[in-house]
């Protein structure tokens, strides 16, 4: 019998919680055999949510947290004083071992906050990135950091590089993963000081396949594998990524729907059609893993939908049974050994 990966999932974040959260969590237990989840929120709420659905119910469990933490809340202050709150009591599950991920739509800087003070970094990560997969000509790639760290050093983005180098070639089974930063054009002398000052790190580093830099417009076409920048940058090219990408989308069914050719066009086109738009919908990749931490935490759009919530937790089980965080963790601290080993012998 497969060991169950247990996933901590805050049931009272998002836009559309509690319905869409438990119903994503119910969907990822009946299509997982090795799975539990923990709905972490206002139990009378839960229940009466979990009431509309048939499930193993000794796959999912009901955890009482009586608060919420808002939107606009101060991300430090709140996970400091609402100790009862859904996520702060779903990351402590996290940290104490009884859960061995968290995945939650609420507030990203309670999430983010929460992350590094309850569940912790691994001993050697300077700064733990988050790190979605976004969809491509060539399949996807992973987009780190978009939101995580917006004063970033030269030292973060080299280990944004290798976390994302180690997740892409063990979750997504790429062997040695394209690695590039984002730049405003190809040429190493271009960029502002952090680009310039990271591109010659990146370069010498020898745990990575570096290929140099990557311009916005390179993107979509899969030219890299792992795309590298700090998280103001990170975070524009997301959200104009999902926005472009929404309004195509709608653009495309509204001209198909304009006249009678176009809509008998449509009938002929639908498969193939419908089947192209889906490689570029985010919500089959799940959510963003806070890559770095001594567990697994995965924050989800706010707006996420019960797919987006259940391959969300369907990502958790694959990044368990892959031991991401202990190659992560290896990865990270041979380097600092490597180090530690060279300076005594100056």
């Amino acid at each position: 019998m497969q060991e169950l990966v247990k996933v901590a999932v805050d049931a009272m974040g998002g836009d559309h919680a509690p319905l869409e959260i438990v119903k994503g969590a119910v969907e990822a237990v009946n299509r997982k055999d090795n799975v539990k989840v923990f709905l972490v929120g206002q139990e009378d709420a839960v229940k009466a949510e979990l009431k509309k659905y048939q499930y193993d119910p000794s796959r999912v469990e009901v955890v009482n947290a009586t608060e919420v933490i808002e939107m606009a809340e101060p991300p430090v202050q709140a996970i400091r004083t609402k100790k009862d709150s859904s996520i702060v009591t779903a990351m402590k599950m996290v940290k104490n071992k009884e859960a061995d991920a968290f995945v939650g739509a609420g507030s990203t800087g309670a999430v983010l906050v929460g992350g590094q003070l309850i569940v912790g970094r691994i001993k050697g990560v300077e700064r733990p990135p988050l790190a979605p997969l976004i969809p491509t000509e060539k399949g996807a790639s992973l987009l780190i950091d978009c939101g995580a760290n917006v004063d970033a050093r030269p030292s973060h983005l080299v280990q944004f590089a290798k976390m994302g180098s180690i997740y892409m070639e063990n979750i997504m089974g790429i062997s040695k993963p394209r690695v590039a930063i984002v730049n405003i054009g190809a040429e190493e002398e271009k960029g502002n000081a952090l680009v310039k000052e990271t591109f010659p790190l990146l370069k010498e580093c020898r745990e990575i396949n570096f290929i140099g830099s990557i311009e916005a417009r390179d993107i979509p076409s899969g030219y890299a594998d792992v795309i590298v920048c700090e998280a103001f940058a990170g975070n524009i090219i997301l959200k104009l990524y999902e926005g472009v990408g929404g309004t195509l989308i709608s653009m495309v069914k509204k001209g198909m729907m304009a006249s009678l050719r176009s809509r008998i066009g449509a009938l002929l086109v639908k498969p193939a059609l419908k089947k192209t738009l889906k490689r570029f919908d985010t919500s089959q990749y799940g959510g963003a893993p806070l890559l770095g931490l001594k567990g697994l935490v995965v924050k989800t759009h706010g707006s996420s939908n019960a797919t987006e919530v259940c391959n969300s937790i369907l990502q958790c089980v694959a990044f368990t049974e892959q031991q991401m965080n202990e190659k992560i963790r290896a990865g990270i601290q041979e380097k600092e050994n490597q180090e530690g080993n060279g300076s005594h012998g100056i």
